[in-house]
């Protein structure tokens, strides 16, 4: 894990790169690479590429990087990891191919000697990379399929500039803060910035399972090498064929093969652990295989005012560990420390989300047992119907489908809510958007997760940049796009969604910033794209609906019975009434409690993008 950036002047008038300004963008993401620090510039002057080391894989110099080939022609920073690194390096081998270190970085140098752009494809991981290529004179850039590391780039027709950060980009003098509307009005809408956008107007992400190319011309177009829906697709005709007695066999299986997959490292790897059935999971299975040397650390975040209470995490966090042989640390955090970090924690979100909080701390636990890497139940909700959206969805579709269809019955209805209903204060102000949304899956999708609708942003933003941005950024539109074509299965369509948006462009999005903050990498098991191919048909051929517990009782004997029936919970208290506290400097009441979080997006969207 590491941070990455570069320079390329392309344009034949523009000015050589300024070292000052690479290494300011660089140095900007120190906590992202502790460990070192490298740069190279080209000699006619025009390209620089900056890097930072977190060590993980190969600790010696030879995996420093930026990191060329034998003859210099090609220069290579990369940020990630790559699991199938050792078995795509056996295959180039017998292909005849040399290697001079054990890093996956040369993997990666040496499958696109072979195999160009189409080398993306091959890797198993999560990764952003930047490979110039002095004989094409040109710079190729990409980004996993799933989106777990960020590529941001600016390109103002003249110098083309890309970093692992937002606010490293804004190191150079050159890029504006200008603001972007659908960026912005996207945040409002959702609680993070939708890709390919930023709050700036200068600053593009490279949208997930993409590569692009800049050359003495700019910028190209860029091309797409992954969909969920074409993995769900692909992976369907197989599922189709798995026998019923068989699901638990394969389910366990195909689970094992990613942990091993993320298990790979040349140092120590812990585990976060709650007291849900994700993380539990993930240590039951790992010491069941036992693939790890040495006793397992789980690391569990746990809140001082839950101390004794049934709300408590850890006591059975604890009891989980304790089955699988594992050392585990408590992490008890205090009221008082989470008022003194929240600066911090501003200072590191790199741009606005509502979410990351608990990443950050149990971060900075992992930090303090001297841990580098910790694998994450992130992303099992996403395959397991683990969110209330695979059941409420559909139902909304099916509830409002008809009523959608009679011209202007969504503003009709709004307009009776906005009477007669919501003085009351009886329902979330989104109901208005009943009849205006949820007759479409990604109507109802968004009237689901949304954070405010469309009318309310008006409050934060002048309507004429409400109704710009809100045109920029075409949201619906994006959202039906994601499920072209149609999988025709309410499960694998929910789940392309929630791993399409919410799990990429929030949980993974703050996962990095949160985990980078303290030079720590979380890895994911579930959210792996060999994984989804195999799972997410299965599920789909079972007619899977919106209900989490049968895998626990799939796997009741990896895991502790009062885990299994314990109701799903998250980080949101105590943490929403002390984020209250601290905004409002008053008791949170029960109708409050519903809406912490537009509250905490408002100061959120203040903090972060100061």
């Amino acid at each position: 894990m590491c941070g990455i950036t570069g320079i390329f002047s392309y344009h034949y008038a523009a000015r050589d790169v300024s070292r000052e300004e690479l290494r300011s963008i660089r140095d900007h993401m120190a906590a992202r690479g502790p460990d070192g620090k490298g740069e190279w510039f080209s000699q006619n002057g025009k390209v620089a590429l900056g890097h930072r080391r977190l060590a993980i894989i190969d600790l010696t110099k030879t995996g420093a990087q930026p990191m060329s080939n034998e003859d210099g022609s090609l220069i290579l920073v990369f940020n990630g990891e790559i699991y199938n690194y050792r078995e795509l390096r056996k295959e180039l081998e017998t292909q005849g191919v040399r290697f001079f270190s054990s890093s996956d970085t040369e993997v990666i140098l040496r499958l696109y000697e072979e195999y160009g752009e189409y080398a993306c494809s091959k890797l198993r991981g999560m990764f952003a990379f930047a490979l110039w290529d002095s004989k094409k004179n040109a710079l190729l850039m990409a980004r996993d399929p799933s989106g777990i590391k960020p590529l941001y780039y600016a390109d103002d027709g003249w110098t083309f500039r890309f970093a692992s950060q937002v606010k490293a980009l804004l190191k150079s003098p050159a890029i504006s803060k200008e603001p972007e509307l659908a960026g912005i009005t996207g945040f409002f809408l959702l609680g993070s910035v939708p890709e390919p956008f930023t709050i700036y107007q200068d600053i593009r992400a490279l949208p997930a399972g993409s590569a692009m190319w800049v050359t003495a011309t700019g910028s190209l177009p860029f091309k797409k090498y992954f969909t969920f829906n074409q993995a769900y697709r692909q992976g369907l005709a197989h599922a189709q064929k798995i026998k019923s007695r068989d699901v638990k066999e394969y389910i366990q299986a195909a689970l094992q093969d990613s942990i091993k997959a993320h298990l790979v490292s040349d140092v120590p790897v812990g585990f976060f652990l709650s007291s849900g059935v994700d993380s539990s999971l993930l240590l039951a299975l790992t010491a069941q295989a036992q693939t790890q040397t040495g006793p397992i650390q789980a690391i569990t975040l746990a809140f001082d005012e839950y101390a004794g209470r049934p709300e408590d995490e850890a006591p059975l966090a604890k009891k989980v560990a304790a089955s699988c042989n594992a050392k585990h640390f408590i992490y008890r955090l205090a009221r008082s420390e989470f008022y003194e970090e929240l600066p911090k924690i501003f200072e590191a979100m790199d741009q606005p989300s509502i979410d990351g909080v608990n990443i950050y701390f149990i971060s900075k636990a992992a930090k303090a047992c001297g841990l580098k890497v910790a694998l994450s139940g992130i992303g099992g909700d996403e395959l397991w119907c683990g969110y209330s959206s695979f059941s409420v969805v559909p139902r909304l579709r099916k509830l409002c489908f008809l009523p959608s269809l009679v011209p202007f019955a969504g503003e009709l209805f709004r307009y009776f809510y906005e009477i007669f209903l919501m003085p009351f204060k009886i329902f979330h102000p989104k109901f208005a958007g009943l009849f205006k949304f949820g007759g479409s899956t990604e109507g109802a999708y968004l009237l689901k997760r949304g954070l405010f609708m469309p009318w309310e942003l008006a409050q934060f933003l002048p309507q004429e940049d409400v109704s710009k941005g809100l045109s920029r950024l075409g949201l619906q539109d994006r959202l039906k796009s994601s499920l072209i074509p149609d999988p025709g299965s309410d499960f694998a369509r929910i789940s392309i969604l929630e791993s399409q948006w919410y799990l990429r462009n929030q949980l993974l999005r703050d996962t990095d910033w949160a985990s980078m903050a303290h030079s720590v990498e979380v890895r994911a098991p579930y959210v792996d794209t060999v994984l989804f191919g195999k799972l997410v048909p299965l599920l789909a051929v079972m007619k899977m609906t919106g209900n989490k517990s049968w895998i626990g009782n799939y796997f009741q004997d990896c895991m502790p019975q009062e885990l299994i029936r314990r109701k799903k919970t998250g980080f949101t208290i105590p943490m929403s009434v002390w984020l209250h506290e601290k905004l409002k400097g008053k008791q949170m009441t029960r109708n409050q409690s519903k809406l912490w979080a537009r509250t905490w997006a408002q100061s959120v969207f203040n903090g972060a993008a100061a």
